[in-house]
């Protein structure tokens, strides 16, 4: 997304570097609502938390909301009459530095307050996206934000036109050297604009063009049902039931999926052709060359080196997921496991469920562990409601962390239903809050984190949990389940995230020469979900349209790739902590508070790593293989 653009994205209020991966049992691919039976699960976790939204709005219909609204649209129309068409010869002045430096403070002034309005929005929309008066808020707000966004596009857009010599030396003066971070980035992508009416139009016709049918998406999900058994589910408590220990329910919920997904396939099939139209006569307008080229450029990261990442993770599919699946279908005592069986529980895997309380205190000794500071930030979420746990229908499926804006906090969403995946979840979840809470203090324009390392902060804090808890268990078995499950979610990350971005890059190229029809995505996504899980893993009829209920294909195409980079980095990362002298944990949340002010490859070079070197990401991987090893000789 271009950055004129930038402030129309606070809309979604779901920030991408928030998603949490897709693929994973603990995923948001799963659905947009939940009917479980609201007093099992709390009697078992113990009593759950929601969040209090009120540090942002008291409510839809509180004055503030309204005032806030208002201020929003004199603010930009006020900012577009101060400044279009006057920044070049403004810059141009001997107080030029002095001059702009207001301007964008004005201009991340605003981009706080939209950030405020559409963060509330979402996450009102997140805790219930099935209430039709909270659909028609959350619509509403955005359509007021795309709209006051209009009178902002011209910023950027003459910002970039300015002559490199006169921005240069206005960015000399002290109170434009904050901002120097942004606006060379900004410059990045000055080959990639418009002029100011195109940009106008692609902005103002999203609302009717791919944010449509994200919602549209949005709201299918959350209203399909699935038959298992007696009961008529929705997706969540479907997808959960892929993780029973009984392999009847497992088998059941899987063809319940198959069935309903083949029911309302010319629907999705649909929304993805239109999409990748979309994106596609996007990318022809503003010139990028390849499928992935955008997100590249709004990841801040080189091609060849995601190329360096894919061509790593492919290559290694048979000493990864390949020999993995073949050992957990060993220990079910079969040759091959049905694709429903994936991600059962090992036999000898404990069936305790964790108490809320426990899960909390798991996640915060790790922290501690490693640095009192970041555990500290993390108690924060408990102590001041910014956590919301509990399964509920209408509920946004899966996890997040959503950062809202500097001027708040963020606050994280996740569906506790007291599994062990779910103490990571929540590990993972509260690694990025702590990176936004450290990130915020560079402002609205630059507490952002490239795609890059978005994910370095929860992956890590995950890893940090399952080390305790793996240091911690006596049960040689019990550290036997402890290691495949921290193994199952790597494969998760890394191998199905590149089999997901494989079939999306598939799927883009394809539709350049015309529709797709539902039977030719399912061919491609056969292919790309073959090569990756491995031989040891049955392809059986009805998978063939699972592509069909994850969001970020439609959300944020091309972000998978994010956490596959993210865990590898991790891994290596983790690699340098364990053989580090004093000062590791220093250097890591300076990394984090460092926000989207530097480079990742800037970021990295404490730590001695470097992402463009090729045998980086063979590091990464082998931290995998190496667990793996591990298991087999367990037997």
């Amino acid at each position: 997304m271009n950055s004129s653009s930038k402030l129309a994205l606070k809309k979604s209020a779901l920030k991408k570097s928030a998603l949490r991966k897709p693929g994973t049992k603990q995923s948001v691919i799963k659905a947009k609502s939940s009917r479980p039976s609201p007093a099992k699960p709390a009697s078992k976790t113990g009593k759950l938390p929601e969040w209090n939204l009120a540090d942002l709005y008291s409510g839809i219909d509180a004055p503030e909301v309204a005032r806030d609204l208002a201020k929003m649209d004199a603010d930009c129309v006020a900012f577009e009459t101060d400044y279009k068409g006057k920044l070049a010869t403004g810059t141009a002045k001997e107080d030029g530095g002095k001059w702009l430096a207001e301007a964008v403070r004005r201009y991340e002034a605003i981009d706080d307050l939209a950030g405020r309005l559409g963060s509330y929005a979402g996450l009102v929309h997140a805790g219930d996206s099935v209430d039709p008066k909270i659909s028609k808020f959350y619509g509403d707000v955005s359509e007021r934000l795309t709209a006051a966004s209009t009178h902002l596009l011209f910023f950027a857009l003459e910002l970039n036109r300015i002559d490199d010599d006169i921005l240069n030396r206005a960015m000399q003066a002290t109170e434009l050297a904050h901002y120097r971070p942004w606006i060379e980035d900004l410059r990045k992508e000055k080959p990639y604009q418009l002029e100011d009416k195109l940009e106008q139009l692609f902005l103002e016709k999203a609302q009717t063009g791919y944010s449509a049918f994200n919602r549209l998406f949005d709201q299918t999900i959350s209203s399909l049902r699935f038959k298992v058994g007696p009961k008529e589910l929705a997706i969540e408590p479907t997808l959960n039931l892929l993780q029973d220990r009984d392999g009847a329910k497992r088998k059941a919920a899987a063809e319940a999926l198959a069935k309903t997904f083949k029911a309302n396939e010319r629907t999705f099939a649909l929304i993805t052709n239109t999409l990748a139209k979309d994106k596609d006569i996007s990318d022809s307008w503003r010139g990028f060359k390849d499928v992935a080229d955008s997100r590249h450029l709004n990841n801040r990261v080189e091609r060849e080196v995601v190329d360096a990442l894919v061509a790593s993770v492919r290559a290694a599919y048979p000493k990864l997921s390949h020999r993995y699946y073949a050992l957990k279908a060993r220990w079910f005592g079969r040759k091959r496991l049905a694709y429903w069986d994936r991600n059962a529980p090992l036999p000898f895997a404990a069936t305790d469920v964790i108490g809320w309380g426990d899960a909390r205190n798991m996640v915060l000794s790790a922290y501690r562990g490693f640095s009192p500071k970041m555990a500290d930030i993390a108690e924060r979420f408990f102590a001041d409601r910014w956590i919301d746990a509990p399964v509920r229908p209408g509920k946004a499926p899966g996890a997040f962390s959503h950062p809202t804006t500097p001027s708040a906090h963020p606050y994280v969403l996740m569906n506790y239903q007291g599994k062990p995946r779910d103490v990571m979840t929540l590990a993972h979840e509260l690694g990025h809050g702590v990176h936004q809470v450290l990130a915020a203090r560079n402002g609205a324009l630059m507490a952002p984190t490239p795609l890059t390392l978005a994910e370095t902060a929860s992956v890590f804090g995950e890893m940090l949990t399952f080390r305790r808890l793996l240091a911690q268990t006596r049960s040689a078995r019990q550290r036997q389940a402890l290691l495949a499950g921290k193994v199952e979610d790597m494969i998760n990350t890394v191998v199905r995230q590149i089999a997901f971005y494989s079939f999306e890059r598939a799927v883009h190229t394809e539709r350049k020469n015309g529709e797709l029809t539902a039977t030719r995505l399912g061919e491609i996504w056969l292919s790309v979900q073959g090569e990756s899980l491995g031989p040891a893993i049955e392809i059986k009829a009805g998978y063939e349209n699972y592509w069909m209920y994850i969001p970020h294909f439609i959300h944020s195409p091309f972000y998978v790739y994010a956490y596959a980079f993210g865990d590898c980095l991790v891994n290596s990362l983790y690699a340098v902590y364990e053989n580090a002298a004093e000062g590791f944990a220093e250097r890591y949340l300076d990394m984090l508070a460092a926000g989207g002010t530097k480079h990742y490859s800037e970021l990295l070079r404490p730590f001695g790593l470097d992402a463009k070197d090729p045998k980086f990401w063979d590091g990464g991987l082998s931290v995998i293989a190496g667990m793996i090893d591990e298991l087999e000789a367990m037997g």
